[in-house]
C-alpha cells in the first residue's frame, strides 16, 4: 500500500483547518497517511494546542506568510510519502476520496498529478470542478469544466486527463514532484498551481481528473471575491504564467493582448464599480513584470497577513 501525505497550510483559520481534521478523521479509510499541516505565519499561532489536540499530525510552523507556493512547498519537504495529497485548508473530504485517487495513479504510471471531482460545500449540488480545458497562451485564459452547473451525474465516471488539476485538491506522485521540481515561490497566490501543472508535463507527465473521487470546497474562505490582493496577484500572475510557459511567439500576442484590451477594459470595470484604489494595484502587477525576473521573490505589494 502506497503511503500518502495530505498537506494543508493554515493562515488565520483555525477553525476551518479542524473543521478539515475532523472530516479527515470521519471518511477516511485509507490507513497508510500521514497529515502535514503547515501554520503560515498566522497571527494568533495555532500550533501549540494542536500538538496537544491532535498528536498524530505533523505540524509545521513558518513565522512568515510564504504564500500558497511556499507554504506547501515547505509541508511536501517533509513528507515522506509516495504520493502527496495538497488540500486547501477549506475542503472537506468525502468517504472512499483518498483511495479512489490512489487507484488511478497505480494503475495510471502517465498520470503524475489528479485531482478530483470538487463541488461547492455551502451549494452541495452544484458543481465547481471537473477538469480544465487546454490553456490559450495568446490570451492565457481557459475554462473550468463543468462549474457552476448542477450535478446530474452528466460527467459521472470521467476518469482521464485534463488541461490542468485543481489547486484546491491535487495528488502527485514524490517521483514527478523530484522531477520537475516544487512550485515556484514567485507566484505567492493565484497561478502557482497551473506553473506546476506546466513543470510536470514538462518531465513527461499528464494531468488527469477522477469523477469518481469527490471534495467539498469552502471557496473564498482565505480571500474575498473583490479585493485588492486578489486583483494584484490574479493580474500579476496571468502575466507572469505567460512569461515561463508560452512560447516567444504566443508571449508577444499575448502582451499586446492585455495592454490594449485586458488593462484599460479592467481600468473601465474599477471606474463603473467606484473600486478605484484597484487602478493603481493593477498597474503594479504589469509594472512588477516589467522590472522584475521571471522567478523573482519579490511580491512589489504588501501583503496584509492579518487578511
Amino acid at each position: 500500500m502506497k503511503k500518502v501525505s495530505v498537506i494543508t497550510v493554515n493562515f488565520n483559520q483555525p477553525e476551518v483547518t479542524e473543521a478539515l481534521f475532523a472530516s479527515i478523521s470521519v471518511t477516511n479509510t485509507y490507513d497508510n497517511i500521514e497529515i502535514i499541516t503547515v501554520d503560515n505565519a498566522s497571527k494568533a499561532n495555532p500550533v501549540p494546542n494542536w500538538l496537544k489536540k491532535y498528536p498524530n499530525i505533523k505540524f509545521i510552523r513558518s513565522e512568515v506568510n510564504l504564500g500558497f507556493a511556499g507554504g506547501n512547498n515547505l509541508g511536501i519537504k517533509e513528507a515522506t510519502g509516495d504520493y502527496l495529497f495538497l488540500v486547501n485548508n477549506d475542503t472537506e473530504f468525502t468517504p472512499g476520496l483518498i483511495q479512489t485517487l490512489v487507484d488511478v495513479l497505480d494503475t495510471h504510471p502517465e498520470a503524475g498529478i489528479i485531482s478530483p471531482k470538487i463541488k461547492y460545500f455551502q451549494t452541495p449540488k452544484i458543481l465547481q470542478y471537473v477538469g480544465f480545458t487546454p490553456m490559450n497562451y495568446y490570451t492565457c485564459a481557459n475554462k473550468c469544466v463543468g462549474q457552476f452547473e448542477e450535478d446530474k451525474g452528466q460527467y459521472d465516471h470521467l476518469i482521464a486527463p485534463t488541461g490542468f488539476c485543481h489547486g484546491a485538491a491535487m495528488m502527485l506522485r514524490t517521483e514527478a514532484v523530484k522531477k520537475a521540481g516544487l512550485m515556484n515561490e514567485s507566484f505567492f497566490l493565484y497561478y502557482e498551481e497551473m506553473d506546476w501543472n506546466e513543470m510536470i508535463k514538462r518531465v513527461g507527465y499528464q494531468a488527469w481528473v477522477c469523477t469518481n473521487a469527490l471534495i467539498y470546497h469552502k471557496e473564498s474562505v482565505s480571500v474575498g471575491q473583490k479585493s485588492a490582493l486578489k486583483e494584484y496577484f490574479m493580474n500579476r500572475n496571468r502575466i507572469l504564467f505567460i512569461r515561463r510557459n508560452a512560447p516567444w511567439f504566443k508571449r508577444l500576442i499575448f502582451y499586446a493582448y492585455f495592454m490594449l484590451i485586458v488593462f484599460p477594459r479592467n481600468i473601465l470595470v474599477y471606474i463603473k464599480d467606484r473600486n478605484f484604489d484597484f487602478i493603481p494595484v493593477l498597474c503594479k502587477a504589469v509594472w512588477w513584470n516589467v522590472t522584475q525576473p521571471k522567478n523573482s521573490t519579490k511580491l512589489g505589494y504588501p501583503i496584509k497577513t492579518s487578511a
